[in-house]
Order: C-alpha cells, then structure tokens, then sequence
C-alpha cells in the first residue's frame, strides 16, 4: 500500500480550490508556520467568496490578467499556485511543495502496511484545522479503514476542549458521518486531561460512552517524579483509559521542551497490568517517547499505539515516523493495537 496518497484526478473546476486545497495539505504535512497556512486558508476563503458571487469564471479572469494579488490577501504565493492550476503560469511551487514534503518510509514499511487505523487525531471540535468529514477523508486516502476522534477534554480551555454537552454534539455528528462513510468508521474517542491527582477531566459515564480514550498530561507537566508517576499511575489504572499519550511531554523541535520526570518502571508496569497501550507519538515535534523509554516500555510487555495526533490531515502521513521508530526498536505488529480491525479493537480495548 502506498501511504502517500496520490493527488488524485485532473483538477476539476473549480480549480483554484483543488489547487488550494493541496497546497494546505503539503504545508501541514510539512509542519509549515501556522502563519503560512492560515493565509492559505484565508486566500481560499477569499477566493470561495468570489466564486459565490459571480461565478468561478471571475476568479480565472483575474488570474489572466494578471490583477490576482490586487484582492486584498493574496500574495504571489497563492498566486502561483492558482495560476499553475488554470495553466496560466508555472506550477513549480506545487510541485516543489510535493517532492520536498514527501514523508518517506524505510524499516517501518512493513509496520505501515499493517496499519488499519489511526487512533489519534484532532478535529475543529476542539483545536485541529480542519472538520471531522475532512479528516476522515484524509485518512480513508491513506488506506486506512477507521479514524478515531480524539478531540480534547474541557480542562485545555487553550484547545477549546469539549464539554459533555459539546461531546454530545460531536457524537451525534460522528453517527451521522458513520452512515454516510461505511465501511470506513469514525470511532468516538477523546483526549482527556490527567488532572493533578490523576483523575480524569470527564465523568466515568461519559467515558464509558466512548470507544478509545487516550489519557494525557497538558499541565503542570513539570511537577516532581513522585507526584507525576503517582499521576500517571492513577491514570493507567483507569478502566475506561485505553491509551497513555505522550508520556514525557517533550518537545524536541521549535520551542523545545524538557520531558516530564515519573518513574518509568511504575508507569509501564501499570500499563501492562491495565492494558493500557503506550503511543507512540509520531508528531515530528514530539516523538514521544524516546527510544530508551520505548525499549523499557517493551521490556515491561505494554502494548503499543502508533498515532498522529493530527490536526489536520496533511498530519496523518507523519505515522510514517512512528513505524519507523517501532521497527528500530524492534516493536512486533501483534503489540501494536492499531494493527487491529475496528471491531477487533473494540473487542481488544472492552476486554
């Protein structure tokens, strides 16, 4: 299987947004400025607009004239690539934007292959950038045969994370998307906030409602080893905890971040009692965890999760990063739980 999926058919009117559309893919698969992707998002918009009021055909007249960057927010960036769409200027920018993103596979191939889902993603429900419809379609190109919504929990106010009340919503919504996108499936989930003493920012019942929780760590992600392995134990142990996301909460690009300090041998330990699988975080900025914590992590027997934790679906290709990691580390495909069918998964996580 191809995990990069190809860019489909020739661009169909109108063009500008297919164009469009794949540049903001590109950039989020390449971790681009928030900035840069924001005014592509912007340019689109503004061009959509345009499109609505008098037709489509507006917008290529521009383009030929030349006057694109006249409209107050496009630059000569999104100019290009929408010129390139209507064959009225090159397409190198695209095109480069293509070839210098790709996010190539090595020793995980085989892990990749074996990949039915993604357990780990975020949407516009709480701080992703793009809606549920569209992140199922970005995983349905890649191959997989199930997504599963993790938006976060109200405590990330930051996030805009979902009350019950909103999580109700979301559910009604995944239902309705579930009918429309069968046999691929959007699996209920949540990203819940470890609060303080280990409890969880959502109420047992509404766990229970859930197909896939991931705990994690979003505050005081530096208070002392005793408290923090005390946190996450509490954790693990949960019955309706699944997953332990990003356990050390480190940053190793950008802004960086030093890992949180727990005692691992507690944590994992909890986990392979629980059965709780560790993530393997593929975000480039996090590769959560680091090799030595993975190592003990399989020496302790916990199963394993590889995840995006995408926010938008250009992200989902960065589980490329997460089976390559597992495969150095010797990770074996029946460990990793999302190597499982959805109903195996559910039968898994339920037992």
């Amino acid at each position: 299987m191809n995990p990069i999926p190809d860019q489909g058919p020739t661009l169909d009117p109108p063009h500008f947004r297919r164009a469009l559309d794949r540049a903001i893919y590109l950039l989020d698969r390449d971790m681009a400025p928030t900035r840069k992707i924001r005014a592509f998002v912007k340019g689109r918009t503004i061009l959509s607009e345009l499109a609505a009021e008098q037709g489509d055909d507006a917008v290529e007249a521009l383009v030929r004239a030349g006057r694109l960057t006249a409209l107050d927010g496009i630059g000569p960036s999104i100019e290009s690539v929408v010129a390139g769409a209507y064959g009225a200027g090159s397409t190198d920018y695209l095109d480069d934007l293509e070839a210098r993103t790709v996010i190539e596979i090595g020793p995980g191939a085989g892990i990749r292959a074996a990949l039915k889902g993604d357990c780990h993603s975020h949407s516009t429900w709480s701080d992703g950038g793009a809606e549920l419809r569209t992140m199922a379609d970005g995983a349905r190109a890649l191959g997989h045969d199930y997504l599963v919504a993790t938006d976060h929990s109200a405590r990330l106010t930051v996030a805009h994370g979902l009350s019950p009340e909103r999580l109700a919503h979301q559910l009604d919504e995944i239902a309705a998307l579930n009918e429309e996108l069968a046999p691929f499936r959007i699996l209920t989930g949540m990203e819940v906030d470890i609060l303080d003493d280990g409890t969880l920012d959502l109420p047992d019942e509404w766990l229970a409602r859930l197909d896939i929780v991931i705990a994690s760590v979003h505050h005081r992600i530096h208070q002392d080893a005793d408290a923090m392995t005390k946190r996450l134990v509490r954790a693990v142990a949960h019955p309706h905890v699944d997953i332990l996301g990003h356990c050390t909460n480190r940053k190793i690009l950008g802004n960086t971040r030093l890992p949180s300090r727990f005692d691992p041998d507690y944590v994992f330990a909890a986990c392979a009692r629980f059965n709780t699988a560790v993530e393997i975080n593929c975000r480039p900025e996090r590769q959560d965890p680091p090799e030595d914590l993975l190592e003990l992590a399989l020496q302790w027997d916990c199963r394993i999760s590889i995840d995006s934790d995408a926010h938008a679906p250009g992200q989902l290709e960065w589980v490329n990063y997460g089976c390559d990691k597992a495969a150095r580390a010797g990770v074996e495909t029946d460990r990793i739980i999302n190597t499982r069918s959805a109903d195996d998964l559910l039968e898994l996580v339920a037992a």
